[in-house]
């Protein structure tokens, strides 16, 4: 039905069918039939008309009773109860969207005016649904069709259609947008489905017409003539324009999708993204700078590079503005040549040069000055752009320490001086970045300085010319020297030492022994004679550690798998860090295999885990990790004095207290410790490098007070080769075995459930070692305490001794003899004529003659003084008369 409004109220066009209002005319028409029943009755007679009366009354009290129970159930109900929201309904008939809600069945039950308007329906009998009225395209069927299939689904959906031409109602158009929407309601008894129609022609023009702005607006960009980029903080180019792409060769498509850098067209420029600043600042700077073209050739341009930062502090992505200074973009003339080309030749230079104002303000600078000194503003901009008070000065880049002795030379310089001498100052920012600055006035009006009550010029901001050259490399380098240098004469001084104490620990250990073997161990004096040797070895275990410092120590590399190795290390770890501390173990995957002493890589780890476990009185974690990478991958600090090719790096982080700056520089030398006395020997770090270097390898030291150290140790990596199989060796015992004798005890320990099992059961007795022998042995020896215990323990095996106190008194023990000696057994550091000197001679007449060197230095100190191929066999000192005889007997009988 047609409803129309009443006085004061707008005209409503709306079709709605939920509306059921009450009837007065079945109600007057009830009435009159309850009226005409009275009056019949009177007309009847009272016999008769009481039975009447009372099925009358009984007709009445069961359609009471029937509207009493449908009241209560709900299928009818009071007038007051269905009267609807006006207001709600006054804002959905006035809608400019189209409405239409449809009952389950399809039965349409309401319609607003702009439905009817846009379905071209004015009554019922022409209200057709959406499905019916927007009917056209494959496309709009589709969508018409996902549409109605959610409101079939009870769910929500929208469309968004383009009609060509649009429904009836669409006028005179040739196409409109439509967006239409359907969202299942919530009623009482029937679901319905609300449908929205919008009409969207306007928008989409209005987006349209901002999308044809935006185009013109990118093509005047894009087409100007002058370069224009952004830069964001990462180094990428975000945005770059069409002028500025063809000047550099470059097609459009590569930019803004990752595809190209800042260092792709300038490197070595990270001053642009590196320049930090004020929060909320927008800052402008120039340079001078040549891009690089995509075929490598140079573009001189001039770059006004504009950066907003956050309140943050952030910098954002930049606005520059690119101007192409290459001959032929601009008026040719010969001044103007001569100028762009002096740009040129200041910006790429690698000095870093500048012009100041005596307060130490930057009037102009080239590329390498803003690499250099990082934040700072390259120059100031003309026009007064720049304010003189909130400007940063040369002090902002400049270390506290030397700020003074700069103001000084500033001062000399801009007062007329040009003898200023150079300084080094260390610049301000991690890193440990230092330059040599040089100063010179800049000449003419410049040198003067303004009278009071004249404004300076700019003249004023160019009194001082600063030149700054990057020595942070060659500071460093100097340095590593140094140390290497110090390191190195302090490893001779303490391998001299260690290798004289070997002599006398030999002689201690040697008769020792001697002492032992006559002495049973129910003796009171057996135990003595064991505190003594006992004692012996442990010092013998410091002058090792002494030798591994001064990269002199015997090792035995080979081939080894790191994570294999610290896998083995895991328990003995674990027990020396105790539970305060947290082991963490992560290997990197496919390790290369590196080549070292097992041993001795084994106690470089063990000393870096009970030095972290120290720095972490309180608890903390270490972690343990492993990785594979090339040269190039490791830091350039790191890689002076590194070998080329790949490494395994071994890296040891702590979370202790950290080293601080002035105890960094000495952690490796020897006897230097922080820790109390008795506590610690400070050969720890000292033989950690020795052994790291001697096998090749490199340490490197990276410590926060407060935060942890870590340890970075790079381990060449072994490439595998063909190689001839080696003959076998005999295994000879040696005393270096001796440095991981704590590892081998306390996984002795941590095997302790084995080791009980094995106990229980009964080990049978292997018969003793025959270490009796004979033969004739040459024993050189300029120590005469260490050749007379030598020559008693072999004389008392059975072997014939001769003993010569030097290699002149060998030679002639040889030639005066008769008889044929079978072995000799010589030290190597004697007067007169070394070890290798008398093999040489011993060769000349006797080139299968056996030998075996005796010696306090490593067999790598020596065997460079040989012959390539020579034969002999190695005892490093000191070793026991039992290693002694073993080895003589197996090389007599080899």
């Amino acid at each position: 039905m047609v409803e129309f409004s009443g006085p004061g109220k707008p005209a409503s066009n709306a079709i709605d069918r939920s509306e059921r209002p009450g009837r007065v005319g079945l109600l007057l028409v009830l009435a009159g039939l309850l009226v005409g029943a009275a009056v019949g009755l009177t007309f009847v007679a009272n016999e008769q008309a009481q039975p009447l009366i009372l099925g009358l009354l009984a007709l009445l009290a069961m359609a009471g009773v029937f509207c009493l129970f449908a009241l209560a159930i709900g299928a009818i109900q009071f007038g007051g109860q269905t009267t609807r929201d006006d207001i709600t309904k006054a804002i959905v008939d006035a809608s400019p969207d189209g409405a239409i809600v449809v009952e389950e069945g399809g039965r349409l039950i309401y319609a607003n005016e702009s439905y009817l308007r846009i379905a071209g329906g004015e009554t019922f009998a022409s209200l057709r649904p959406v499905e019916r009225v927007f009917v056209g395209s494959p496309e709009v069927s589709e969508a018409v069709y996902r549409l109605a299939q959610a409101a079939r689904d009870g769910l929500g959906h929208t469309e968004e259609i383009r009609m060509a031409p649009p429904p009836a109602g669409g006028g005179e158009r040739a196409f409109a947008w439509f967006r239409i929407a359907v969202r299942p309601t919530e009623r009482p008894r029937r679901p319905a489905t609300l449908w929205t129609v919008s009409d969207i022609t306007h928008e989409r023009e209005r987006q349209e017409n901002v999308f044809q702005e935006l185009q013109h607006a990118i093509d005047y960009l894009d087409h100007a003539p002058a370069g224009f980029l952004s830069i964001d903080p990462a180094g990428s180019i975000v945005y770059m324009n069409a002028t500025l792409a063809a000047w550099l060769g470059y097609d459009l498509a590569t930019v803004g999708s990752g595809g190209l850098r800042l260092a792709d067209i300038a490197p070595g420029a990270d001053m642009l993204t590196a320049s930090e600043g004020l929060p909320g600042e927008v800052r402008t700077d120039r340079f001078d700078l040549d891009l690089r073209r995509r075929n490598g050739h140079p573009l001189p341009t001039r770059l006004y590079h504009r950066v907003a930062f956050g309140q943050d502090g952030r910098p954002g992505p930049s606005r520059t503005f690119v101007l192409n200074r290459s001959a032929g973009a601009e008026t040719d003339e010969p001044q103007r040549v001569a100028e762009v080309r002096l740009a040129r030749f200041l910006n790429n230079s690698p000095i870093a040069i500048a012009t100041l104002d005596q307060a130490g303000h930057i009037a102009r600078a080239n590329a390498s000055f803003a690499r250099l000194f990082g934040g700072l503003p390259r120059q100031a901009l003309p026009g007064g752009q720049n304010d003189l008070q909130s400007e940063p000065t040369m002090w902002d880049a400049i270390a506290e320490r030397d700020r003074a002795v700069l103001e000084t030379a500033l001062s000399k310089a801009a007062a007329g001086f040009v003898e200023v001498a150079p300084i080094e100052i260390m610049l301000a920012g991690p890193g440990n970045r230092s330059a040599r600055v040089w100063l010179s006035p800049a000449g003419g009006e410049a040198a003067r300085a303004p009278r009071d009550g004249e404004e300076g010029d700019q003249n004023d901001r160019e009194r001082v010319i600063l030149y700054a050259l990057d020595t942070t490399a060659q500071r460093q380098l100097e340095q590593q020297v140094a140390q290497a240098q110090k390191m190195d004469t302090v490893g001779q001084l303490a391998g001299g030492i260690a290798h004289d104490f070997n002599n006398v620990l030999q002689a201690i250990i040697g008769y020792s022994d001697l002492l032992l073997a006559s002495h049973r161990p129910t003796d009171p004096a057996f135990q003595d004679i064991m505190q003594i040797k006992q004692n012996a070895n442990r010092a013998a275990s410091l002058v090792r550690q002494l030798l591994a410092f001064s990269r002199r120590q015997t090792l035995r590399p080979e081939v080894m798998n790191v994570g294999e190795a610290l896998s083995d290390l895991t328990l003995l770890l674990k027990r020396l860090l105790g539970e305060r501390v947290d082991l963490d173990l992560k290997h990197g995957r496919d390790i290369w295999p590196i080549k070292a002493d097992v041993n001795q890589f084994e106690q470089v780890i063990v000393n870096l885990a009970v030095n972290a476990r120290d720095a972490m009185p309180e608890g903390g974690r270490l972690l343990i990790r492993t990785a594979n990478v090339t040269h190039e991958a490791v830091p350039s600090e790191n890689r002076l004095g590194m070998p080329a090719g790949d490494h395994v790096l071994i890296e040891v982080l702590d979370t202790g207290q950290g080293i601080p700056p002035d105890v960094m520089e000495k952690i490796f030398e020897p006897f230097f410790t922080t820790k109390e006395i008795g506590k610690g020997t400070g050969l720890g770090l000292s033989t950690v490098f020795g052994i790291v270097k001697q096998s090749g390898g490199t340490i490197d030291v990276r410590s926060t007070v407060g935060e942890g150290t870590a340890f970075r140790i790079y381990f060449p990596r072994h490439e595998p080769s063909a190689e001839p199989a080696p003959e076998p060796e005999i295994a000879l015992p040696s005393p270096s075995s001796q440095n991981s004798a704590a590892i081998a005890a306390s996984r002795l320990k941590g095997g302790g459930d084995r080791a009980k099992t094995d106990a229980d059961k009964p080990a049978p007795r292997k018969p003793a070692p025959d270490h009796t022998g004979q033969g004739v042995i040459l024993l050189v020896e300029d120590e005469d305490p260490v050749r007379a215990v030598n020559s008693r323990a072999l004389s008392a095996r059975g072997y014939t001794v001769l003993e010569a106190a030097s290699g002149i008194d060998a030679l002639r023990i040889i030639a005066e003899t008769s008889e044929t000696i079978d072995l000799v057994v010589s030290d190597v550091v004697m007067p007169e004529m070394d070890g290798p000197t008398l093999l040489r001679e011993l060769r000349k007449d006797s080139p299968n003659l056996k030998v075996i060197f005796v010696s306090g230095y490593a067999e790598d100190a020596f065997r460079k003084n040989l012959p390539d191929g020579e034969d002999f066999n190695f005892l490093p000192k000191p070793f026991s008369l039992k290693q002694l005889v073993e080895t003589v007997k197996e090389t007599i009988a080899r």
